[in-house]
């Protein structure tokens, strides 16, 4: 997926590439909005990142001259501005969605992800309760993994975090979005506990466990 990021703070425009990156997705960052039009008129973007409060060009300008020119690209807005009133503008001018900082960054992804399904007609199916990859199934109401049909006894947090891999085929899935997603936004960043419970989901799976790569300094990927 391609992205375009326009936010004029370096230090949270850093973050959200850095986050995005770790995604596997492609992003371009501009600082301004005559940097961001410049962007979109050279370049084809999946979803577009926009922050409302830029030097010059304000976002909201941005978003109007972008659907001016007859651009389809979903724009999710970003801002500290969350009044209804700041909200349904945005979304009158154009904006196909609004999340108002400071946010979570699983609900980001979670964002980018819908608006991009929304874009390219992809639907997902919500209704499956059983998820299975090779040898594994992991039922979401009873809460059972088991493999070749034999149960095998987890954690919460086992389950979890083996559910985050199972949902997630192929895709790289940084530390920090595991921490986030297993153990919630109060956890310890520089905690080893990542690494310890995808030692022990190895372990559990077996064989299975060797599908799950590690990709030094960046995170993990169950292929």
């Amino acid at each position: 997926m391609n992205i375009l990021l326009v936010e004029d703070e370096n230090r949270v425009a850093d973050f959200i590439r850095r986050g995005l990156s770790a995604e596997g997705w492609s992003v371009d960052h501009a600082a301004d909005g005559e940097e961001a039009l410049e962007h979109a008129a050279s370049n084809t973007y999946d979803v577009i990142l926009l922050d409302l409060m830029l030097p010059g060009i304000q976002g909201q300008d941005v978003c109007r001259k972008l659907r001016a020119r007859k651009s389809k690209t979903p724009i999710l807005m970003l801002t500290a501005l969350d009044s209804p009133e700041e909200k349904v503008e945005g979304l009158k001018i154009g904006a196909d969605d609004y999340l108002p900082k400071p946010f979570d960054f699983d609900e980001l992804i979670a964002r980018v992800e819908a608006l991009h399904r929304r874009a390219t007609n992809y639907a997902v199916d919500a209704s499956d309760t059983v998820v299975t990859s090779g040898s594994l199934t992991f039922d979401r109401e009873s809460l059972q993994v088991c493999i070749n049909g034999e149960e095998i006894e987890m954690s919460k947090k086992e389950r979890d975090l083996l559910l985050l891999f199972l949902t997630n085929p192929g895709r790289v899935l940084s530390r920090e979005r595991i921490l986030n997603a297993v153990w919630g936004l109060n956890a310890d960043p520089l905690t080893n506990v990542v690494d310890v419970y995808v030692g022990r989901l190895r372990r559990k799976i077996g064989d299975e466990g060797s599908r799950i790569v590690t990709l030094r300094n960046v995170g993990y990927r169950m292929n």
